[in-house]
């Protein structure tokens, strides 16, 4: 099995460091003016992904953004290290656990209600520290040809006929994240039993989501354990269709997980009024239709249609979890470790 151990250890970071952050929390005041003509923002997103996002935004408002794009984790990590001295005004993660653990610290200051109201209480933090953006659904892609009988439960993957014919990505936030829930739901016990079972099957290990996608289109696994909008992503990369489709679970599976990515605004951000204005940019319809459209995520709001081919979160049946806990990612890493996938 190829191991990557590098984000594993970067991920390990955001919780040994929370402790250091500001226990401040202050509320961005509803008549704060538009201070000053820059934003600094650490984006967990991909420039490819949300770069035309603030490309617009930047023409709308005359606000110039100096984004830091990276790994939602490490950025994490550099905020709680960087402190009250960060010069982030504003954090995009790609996964509501690395928002937790900045949270947990004390660094992301209270949304106003204005925009808070915005997104469906599921898919922010109880605090309000932190907002969701955009959604998606965890499946199974798979190869049509060779998978004739689909799986209706992550349980159905610990049968040995699946044997060297999977692949996960378990140094990746969303598969830790997965694990994350699956412990919430089912208990620590039965998640490293789960866990286990996998590692006893042989799975092979890819850094990326993406990577697990093209193996199966090379023929090189039959199935994977991925986010769902991985397949359009590397057939528009490859030029084509791929002989990949996209499997949900049997409603209420955890391995149905609907995670989201979100922003939130630093307690000593020097622009918290234009940071506001980009989280309400990004929630509005317009924006968020376009998320649908151009890169195939789940809007949260209720009144856009989801990805065209998809089913709506409804007839997922996702399991219901506390977005907030995925941020306890260090006991995960650890299980990882101790049944050999890390």
């Amino acid at each position: 099995m190829r191991k990557y151990l590098g984000l594993a250890t970067v991920a390990a970071l955001i919780l040994s460091a929370a402790a250091c952050g500001s226990e401040n929390n202050q509320r961005v005041s509803e008549g704060e003016s538009l201070s000053g003509t820059e934003l600094t923002v650490y984006s967990g997103r991909s420039e490819e992904f949300i770069g035309p996002f603030f490309a617009d935004f930047e023409s709308a408002t005359g606000i110039n953004l100096n984004v830091r794009y990276g790994d939602s984790a490490e950025l994490a990590a550099q905020l709680l290290e960087e402190g009250n001295n960060s010069p982030a005004d504003i954090f995009i993660s790609q996964d509501a656990g690395s928002l937790g653990a900045v949270a947990e610290s004390g660094m992301l200051t209270t949304l106003d209600a204005e925009i808070l109201n915005l997104a469906p209480t599921e898919y922010q933090a109880k605090s309000g520290a932190w907002v969701g953006l955009t959604a998606r659904a965890r499946v199974f892609a798979y190869d049509p040809v060779k998978v004739t009988e689909l799986p209706d439960s992550i349980d159905d993957l610990l049968d040995p006929k699946w044997n060297g014919k999977i692949g996960i990505a378990p140094t990746n936030a969303s598969f830790q994240a997965f694990v994350t829930a699956l412990r919430q739901l089912r208990g620590e016990v039965a998640a490293e039993s789960w866990l286990a079972g996998i590692a006893a099957n042989n799975p092979v290990a890819y850094e990326k989501n993406s990577m697990i996608v093209e193996a199966i289109n090379a023929g090189e696994i039959e199935l994977g354990l991925v986010n769902h909008y991985y397949i359009y992503e590397v057939a528009e990369a490859l030029g084509g269709e791929i002989n990949v489709k996209n499997g949900f679970f049997a409603v209420g599976d955890p391995g149905n997980l609907i995670n989201v990515s979100g922003a939130g605004i630093l307690n000593t951000a020097r622009n918290s009024a234009g940071a506001a204005e980009l989280i309400k940019y990004l929630l509005s319809n317009e924006s968020q239709n376009r998320f649908v459209s151009d890169t195939n995520e789940y809007s949260i709001l209720l009144e856009v249609p989801s990805p065209q081919g998809l089913p709506t979160f409804a007839d997922i049946g996702t399991p219901v979890v506390d977005l907030d806990a995925l941020k306890d990612v260090r006991l995960t890493q650890e299980m990882l470790v101790r049944v050999g996938l890390l």
